[in-house]
């Protein structure tokens, strides 16, 4: 079979992995990497599956490989440092069946919370990574990623950033690879990482760099374009299409190997043309290496190690042509807020009324920290919120923790905020913990995950009771409350967050966006009775607005009937709507 189809690049990787004749596919959702599982299980041959962390998915896949099956596990970039653990030690131990592990970067922080590169990540675990720089090649590059790890016995990273990620391009599909089974054999000595198995291992990793680094001169994925031999660019991925849109005249060394570099080609390459450029987003890794080397180069002292590329910034920095500002530069800024309805801006709207402050954690609650809501004051990475309130109580006392809480979804509470609340338990916190369960984890597009009964296939399966979890680690003080329910949860923080003991809120209401049932109440504005305090405006909701002539009004096509305005206005200045 073949056709060209459209796919954006992380279906084509995707489709790659499918072709490969890929068995096991794990992941935690995070953009822009969501959509390669996605897709994935579209596919009937592939087992996939929603882990409930980054690591859990890099070692499901680990166990998939260790068997002779190839395997996949795809995450967003700080995901891998989540996985970083596992990742390391399987460069040491290798890969039966080929084990491939997908990194999407966020070069422009589109949605995350640093720009790491995680080039750096493998160049430090020794794994090949490739990148791929179209939607053709991401899935290309995909099954020649299974290739590679089989051949050379070793986990290789496939890199993508968000553009490439959410891009589209024309790809050509090919039949699924059916592989002969491999029969197990019991290694330790290759896997049981204890120290006499890996320091002889570390020879193998050592070894396997360098027939690497000589073979990847010949490796069809790293292409040389000779033409204007004046400039010659060394270039990857997705700044390759800058640098052909901007320069295309120039000579071009297009790596799709990464890491190790083939540095015989490079220094060939370099003596060709007379001034080498080395353009690459985020951080130096290619022009280092080259420097390293003794190759004169420019970089990034032309250019930024912040956010993305684009053409116009090429022309700028090297070519020094003035640019027009782009016209995606002219729209008007679009603050972030919660979505009309959102559970999270009732719960929010009451710890704003009780000057409570937040220690945070990564989700679409992290929107707690903007305008009007402003209570969370911290967020520093999956999980953290928790265990940041610890820390601040062992720090300074109980009594500086009165009047604060800590704040988790109930998806990253299962990815790592469990840990968290474990190790307040153990170590005799008396703080107050909020899991704000809508069921879903929201901010990558409402993927299940181990408490929503439901696996990335559709199956239905036992969904984790989270106050029986809270209980089962020690917590006796554990109770539900409607996050619509104001009172009921103003209550229930005033209560707990007093108490010298162990508290956990589960504040429960889907999200807005899960219930696709037409809306059946709305809420509207009773100018007669209407004071004008702007009460109601407080929480931000955007159906909520300021008229030109001091009025307020609820705009009825963004209005889904939470009622949160209805509960909040003390004078009946709003009113339910039966539709």
């Amino acid at each position: 079979m073949s056709k060209k189809v459209i796919m954006l690049g992380n279906e084509a990787i995707a489709r790659g992995a499918y072709e490969a004749g890929v068995s096991v596919s794990a992941a935690y959702p995070g953009t822009p990497s969501t959509e390669i599982s996605e897709n994935i299980v579209k596919y009937d041959e592939v087992y996939a599956e929603w882990s409930p962390n980054e690591k859990v998915a890099m070692e499901v896949a680990i166990g998939a490989s260790m068997i002779g099956k190839r395997a996949l596990a795809s995450m967003k970039h700080v995901g891998v440092n989540v996985a970083a653990d596992p990742l390391y030690s399987v460069s040491y131990i290798g890969a039966d069946g080929g084990l491939v592990l997908v990194a999407a970067d966020d070069p422009g922080l589109y949605s995350s919370q640093n720009e790491q590169d995680s080039r750096a990540v493998a160049r430090a675990a020794k794994v090949p990574v490739l990148e791929p720089s179209d939607s053709q090649e991401a899935k290309d590059f995909t099954k020649f990623a299974f290739e590679l790890s089989e051949k050379y016995d070793t986990p290789v990273m496939v890199r993508t950033t968000t553009r490439l990620s959410h891009s589209q391009g024309q790809v050509e599909l090919c039949d699924r690879i059916e592989l002969e089974e491999k029969p197990y054999e019991k290694n330790v000595a290759k896997r049981v990482m204890m120290p006499g198995n890996a320091k002889k291992r570390h020879l193998h990793v050592e070894d396997r760099e360098k027939r690497l680094m000589e073979d990847s001169c010949d490796f069809e994925i790293n292409k040389v374009e000779y033409k204007d031999t004046s400039m010659g660019f060394i270039t990857s991925g997705i700044p390759y299409q800058y640098v052909k849109e901007a320069i295309p005249n120039a000579s071009i060394l297009k790596l799709g190997l990464v890491n190790p570099l083939p540095k015989k080609l490079i220094e060939e390459f370099a003596s060709k043309v007379d001034t080498v450029y080395v353009i690459e987003e985020l951080d130096p890794i290619i022009e280092e290496q080259v420097k390293s080397w003794g190759i004169k180069a420019i970089g990034k002292e032309i250019l930024t190690v912040q956010g993305e590329y684009s053409a116009n910034l090429l022309r700028q920095a090297i070519l020094k042509q003035e640019v027009s500002i782009d016209a995606a530069a002219e729209v008007p800024v679009r603050p972030p807020i919660l979505c009309p309805g959102c559970p999270h801006r009732s719960t929010f709207s009451v710890l704003n009324k009780l000057k409570i402050h937040v220690a945070g954690d990564i989700g679409c609650y992290t929107l707690g920290a903007v305008a009007p809501l402003n209570v969370v004051e911290t967020t520093v990475c999956m999980g953290s919120g928790i265990s940041t309130l610890h820390g601040m109580e062992k720090a300074r006392g109980s009594e500086f923790i009165k009047d604060w809480v800590a704040v988790i979804g109930d998806s990253t509470f299962l990815h790592t905020g469990i840990n968290s609340l474990m190790n307040m338990v153990y170590n005799q916190s008396t703080g107050t913990v909020l899991i704000l369960d809508n069921s879903t984890t929201g901010m990558t597009g409402h993927q299940d995950h181990a408490a929503t009964g439901k696996t990335l296939k559709g199956d239905r399966t036992y969904a984790i009771d989270l106050v029986k979890l809270c209980q089962g680690i020690g917590i006796d003080n554990v109770q539900i409350v409607n996050a619509f329910d104001i009172a009921a949860l103003e209550k229930a923080v005033k209560e707990e967050t007093k108490k010298d003991e162990l508290a956990v809120i589960i504040v429960k209401a889907p999200c807005a966006l899960l219930d696709k049932s037409p809306v059946t109440v709305q809420y509207r504005i009773n100018q007669e009775k209407c004071k004008k305090c702007m009460q109601c405006m407080k929480p931000g909701c955007p159906a909520i607005t300021k008229n030109p002539d001091g009025s307020l009004s609820i705009n009825d096509t963004m209005c889904n009937g939470c009622g949160l305005c209805d509960q909040i206005c003390k004078f009946g200045g709003i009113e339910k709507v039966e539709l």
